[in-house]
C-alpha cells in the first residue's frame, strides 16, 4: 500500500499515465511558443505577429467547444489505455504536420496543426481524468491529483521556455530544431504510452451521439445532476478563468509594473506555476488521503488574500525598465511581489485539487468521461469570456493591471461566498477540518481498505466524544449519514455542521418516539439510496472511559435493510479534549490533551445475516483494545 503520493511514481497503473499527460502538457506548449518564436526569427511585421496572438488561442480552443461533447462519450465507451494510445498517436501526426509547416515556414499550415492539436487535446481531456478513479484507490485520489496539477503546471513552464528558446539557441537552423523537437516529444509520448495497463471501458455499450450541439446539452445537463458536483465543475471553470485574466496580464505586469525585462516575466510565471504545483502537491498532507473538500474555501480566500496584497504591492508604472531577475529583486518590496506570487498559486493548488477529487468520485463511473467533457465545455467558455474582458476592461475602459488584480481578487471572493452559500458542504467541511486538525493528530488503520468505495453499507463505532462524528467524517473517504442524539445534534454552532452534513438526530423512545421512528425511517431510506450511515448503538456518550452494551437498534436497521456491517473504533479519544472525563469547564481548556494522539480503526465489512449487537460490541471491543 501506497504511503504517500510519491509512492506512485514507483507503480505502472500511474506512472506511464503520469509522464504521457507530463510530456503531452510539454510540446503542446513548446509548440505554442516556438510558432513565436518563428514569427520573430522571420522578421514578422507587428501586424502579423498581433493577428497571430489574436488568432492562435481561438483556434487552438475552438476545438473544446466542437468536441468536447462526443470526447466524453468515446472515453466513456472505449478502454481508456487504448484511447490514449490513439490520441498519442495522432500527435504524432499532427508535429510531423507541424514540422514540415516549420521548415517551410508554411504560417497557415501551422495554425491547422494547432487546430488539430486541440482536437487532440480535447479528445485527450476526458480520458486524463477519469482513468484516476479506475487506477487509483479513493484514498489516493486527492494525491494522484495533485501529482496530475503539479506536473501539467511544471511542464507548461518549461514547455514555454523551452520553446521559446528554440529559435535563440538554434538559430539559422531554428525551423529544423523546432520541428524535430515537437517530432521527438510525440513519439516519446506515444512510446511511453504503450506502457499503461489496460482500464476498462465505463459504458462500453454507450452509443454515441455524433451531434455536436445536442450531445453538449446532453452532457451540461449530465454535469449538474449531482449539486456539489455541478458547483466543483462550476469552481474549476472559475478557476481557470482567473488563471486566464492572470495569465494574460502578467507579461504586461513584469514590464510595465515591475520594470523587468522577459525574464522577469518568465520569472513570474516561475513563481506562480512553482507555487500551484507546491499547493496541489501538499493538498494529500493537510487532507489526510481523504478527499478533503474542506480545503476548496482555505484556498478560495487564500487566493483572494494574496490578490489584494498583490494589488497593494505595486499600483503604480515602474519606473525602472528592462530589469534583470537579479535587479529586480533588489529593489524594494520585490520580495513582498515574489510571496504574493507564490501564495496565489499555492492557494490555487489547495481549491482546484479538491474540487477534481469530488467530481471523480461523487460521479458514477459510467458518467464521468462526458462529466469531465462538460466541465471541458464550461471551461472552454470561463477562458474566452476572461480573454474578452481583459481585453475590454484594459483597452476600452482604462484599467491598469493592477486595479484588474484587485477587480478579480473582489470576484473571487465574491464567487467563493455564492457557491458556498448554495452548497454550504464546502463550508461546513472547512469548519470540521479546522476543529479536527486543530485539535487532534489523527491516525488511521484498516479505513481506507475496508470502506467500499460504493454502495449502502452500515458503520457502528464506539462513543466517545462530541466530536466524534466529525473525527469519522475527516477519516472516511465518503459522505456519511451519522446518527446522533438530538441534544448533541443541537449543540450551538456544531449543529450547523451537523445539519449540512445531513446527520440524522434520534432520541430514545421514552423521550420522544415520533422522533426515533422518523430516525430509523431516514437511516433506511439513506441506505436504499445506497449511501453510507454511522451509527454510536451504544446510544449515549461513554462517563468512565469504558464501552457500554450495544443497543438493539442495530438489529432492527439491518432487520429492515440487510446491508454490510462496518465495524470502526476510536482509541485515545478518553484523554482528549470533549469527552467526559472532565467537567464541562475541564473540557472547553485547552490542556496536555490539546493535539491527542487519535486513531481510527476499521475492520472488513460484516454481511447481515448473523449480525447481532453482541456480536458487534465485541468486535469493536477488540479493535479499541486497551486504548480508550
Amino acid at each position: 500500500m501506497a504511503h504517500n503520493q510519491f509512492a506512485l511514481l514507483g507503480q505502472r497503473r500511474f506512472l506511464p499515465f503520469f509522464f504521457t499527460q507530463c510530456l503531452g502538457a510539454f510540446n503542446d506548449n513548446v509548440f505554442r511558443q516556438a510558432i513565436i518564436g518563428l514569427l520573430f526569427w522571420m522578421n514578422a511585421t507587428p501586424d502579423q505577429r498581433t493577428l497571430y496572438a489574436s488568432l492562435a488561442p481561438a483556434i487552438f480552443i475552438l476545438p473544446y467547444f466542437l468536441f468536447s461533447a462526443t470526447a466524453g462519450q468515446i472515453a466513456e465507451k472505449l478502454e481508456k489505455s487504448r484511447l490514449i494510445r490513439i490520441t498519442t498517436t495522432m500527435e504524432i501526426f499532427i508535429m510531423s504536420l507541424a514540422g514540415i509547416a516549420f521548415v517551410l515556414k508554411l504560417l497557415p499550415l501551422l495554425l491547422v496543426a494547432l487546430f488539430l492539436t486541440g482536437v487532440q487535446s480535447t479528445l485527450f481531456g476526458p480520458v486524463k481524468y477519469s482513468i484516476l478513479p479506475s487506477v487509483l484507490r479513493p484514498d489516493e485520489l486527492t494525491g494522484g491529483n495533485g501529482l496530475v496539477e503539479m506536473g501539467t503546471s511544471v511542464c507548461i513552464l518549461v514547455g514555454m521556455i523551452v520553446g521559446g528558446m528554440i529559435f535563440d539557441v538554434a538559430g539559422i537552423h531554428g525551423p529544423w530544431a523546432a520541428a524535430g523537437a515537437v517530432v521527438a516529444l510525440a513519439i516519446t509520448g506515444n512510446l511511453i504510452s504503450r506502457l499503461i495497463p489496460a482500464s476498462d471501458a465505463a459504458a462500453p455499450d454507450l452509443k454515441i451521439n455524433w451531434n455536436p450541439l445536442i450531445e453538449s446539452a446532453a452532457v451540461l445537463k449530465l454535469a449538474r445532476k449531482q449539486l456539489a458536483v455541478r458547483n466543483s465543475v462550476l469552481g474549476v471553470s472559475w478557476f481557470w478563468f482567473v488563471g486566464t485574466v492572470f495569465a494574460a496580464t502578467l507579461p504586461d505586469y513584469g514590464t510595465k509594473f515591475l520594470g523587468g525585462s522577459y525574464h522577469v516575466y518568465v520569472f513570474a510565471l516561475a513563481l506562480f506555476s512553482i507555487g500551484t504545483g507546491v499547493g496541489s502537491m501538499l493538498c494529500e498532507k493537510l487532507s489526510a488521503r481523504v478527499v478533503e473538500i474542506g480545503l476548496v474555501p482555505l484556498g478560495a480566500f487564500g487566493m483572494s488574500a494574496f490578490l489584494f496584497d498583490l494589488y497593494f504591492a505595486r499600483t503604480g508604472v515602474a519606473t525602472t525598465a528592462d530589469l534583470s531577475v537579479g535587479a529586480f529583486l533588489q529593489q524594494p518590496g520585490s520580495m513582498r511581489i515574489v510571496l504574493d506570487l507564490i501564495g496565489i498559486g499555492l492557494f490555487s493548488g489547495f481549491y482546484v485539487v479538491p474540487l477534481f477529487a469530488l467530481i471523480q468520485t461523487r460521479t458514477p463511473k459510467s458518467e464521468l468521461s462526458r462529466v469531465i467533457g462538460a466541465l471541458n465545455i464550461q471551461n472552454s467558455g470561463f477562458v474566452v469570456a476572461a480573454s474578452i474582458l481583459t481585453l475590454v476592461l484594459q483597452k476600452y475602459a482604462g484599467w491598469s493591471i493592477p486595479q484588474l488584480f484587485l477587480a478579480l481578487a473582489v470576484a473571487n471572493t465574491s464567487v467563493a461566498l455564492w457557491i458556498f452559500s448554495i452548497v454550504p458542504e464546502f463550508l461546513m467541511r472547512f469548519l470540521s477540518w479546522v476543529l479536527v486538525r486543530g485539535l487532534y493528530r489523527l491516525r488511521l488503520k484498516g479505513v481506507h481498505e475496508n470502506i467500499p468505495d460504493e454502495g449502502a453499507a452500515l458503520i457502528v463505532c464506539n462513543h466517545v466524544s462530541y466530536m466524534d462524528a466529525l473525527i469519522l467524517s475527516a477519516s472516511i473517504p465518503r459522505p456519511v449519514r451519522f446518527v446522533m442524539y438530538y441534544k448533541i445534534f443541537n449543540i450551538p454552532v456544531m449543529r450547523w455542521i451537523f445539519k449540512t452534513a445531513k446527520a440524522i438526530p434520534i432520541a430514545g423512545a421514552r423521550e420522544n418516539p415520533a422522533l426515533m421512528q422518523a430516525a430509523f425511517d431516514e437511516v433506511d431510506a439513506a441506505l436504499a439510496e445506497g449511501e453510507l450511515v454511522a451509527i454510536f448503538p451504544e446510544g449515549a456518550l461513554t462517563k468512565d472511559g469504558e464501552m457500554a452494551a450495544f443497543k438493539s437498534g442495530v438489529e432492527k436497521i439491518l432487520s429492515r435493510r440487510p446491508v454490510p456491517v462496518i465495524p470502526m473504533a476510536l482509541q485515545g479519544m478518553w484523554s482528549s479534549m470533549w469527552s467526559r472525563r472532565d467537567s464541562r469547564l475541564g473540557r472547553m481548556r485547552v490542556p496536555r490533551r490539546f493535539r491527542a494522539h487519535v486513531q481510527v480503526v476499521a475492520d472488513a465489512p460484516l454481511p447481515a445475516a448473523g449480525v447481532s449487537a453482541e456480536s458487534l460490541e465485541a468486535k469493536v471491543r477488540a479493535l479499541r483494545g486497551d486504548n480508550a
